[in-house]
């Protein structure tokens, strides 16, 4: 089982993010609607512009936004963000298109409990461009991933995998569209797993997932 204890009590989350926030609505919704339980306690953002800002403020959920300068040293900002997000007792870490490398001091306050989600079937397409990458190269199947992640750039131990077969004739876009779609039904799942105490990591490094 995980070190998590299974209890009536939602699990608390933090959630980095960067951009516009759609994992980040995907989540709130399944709270929201009873199906997730789950409690974004704070929600932290590398860009003072992300529209993920103005859907965790309309959800009462609080938020924190650090400045160039902070972030011009990582191991400096991740130090502020790991004191925030202990501070008010997260349990997992969630990142939501956070497009930055999270570093040891978030890694080592929450040891496989940072959560990434990835458009593509890793080890498949790592970076920042995957979905391009994937759809340039022609392939027939891709997907998303959602993971642990550790000190290695999109290699850390997979959680979950949901694939996607390529119909002819889709476009680049088309394509993203429909891999945003698995994500915001994936992540929300992984999380759910999470909060019923369901998944840990096995001494060899790969995940395992009791059943329900």
């Amino acid at each position: 089982m995980s070190d998590r204890d299974v209890a009536a009590e939602p699990l608390k989350i933090g959630v980095l993010i960067s951009g516009s926030g759609t994992n980040l609505q995907a989540i709130i919704d399944r709270i929201a609607d009873g199906s997730l339980n789950a409690s974004i306690e704070l929600v932290v953002s590398s860009r003072p512009s992300a529209y993920g800002l103005k859907r965790a403020e309309a959800a009462g959920i609080q938020t924190l936004t650090l400045s160039k300068d902070i972030y011009a040293d990582p191991e400096q900002a991740d130090e502020v963000i790991a004191a925030e997000l202990r501070r008010r007792g997260v349990e997992y870490v969630i990142m939501a298109g956070y497009m930055r490398k999270v570093h040891d001091p978030i890694l080592a306050a929450f040891p496989n409990r940072v959560v990434n989600l990835h458009p593509a079937l890793l080890p498949s397409f790592p970076g920042a461009h995957a979905i391009a990458d994937a759809y340039e190269r022609g392939v027939k199947v891709t997907g998303v991933t959602v993971h642990f992640a550790n000190a290695d750039y999109d290699a850390g131990p997979i959680i979950a995998q949901r694939a996607l077969p390529i119909e002819e004739g889709w476009t680049v876009d088309e394509l993203e569209a429909h891999i945003h779609e698995i994500e915001h039904e994936l992540y929300p799942e992984v999380v759910g797993l999470l909060a019923a105490g369901r998944v840990h990591v096995r001494d060899n490094g790969t995940v395992a997932i009791d059943p329900a």
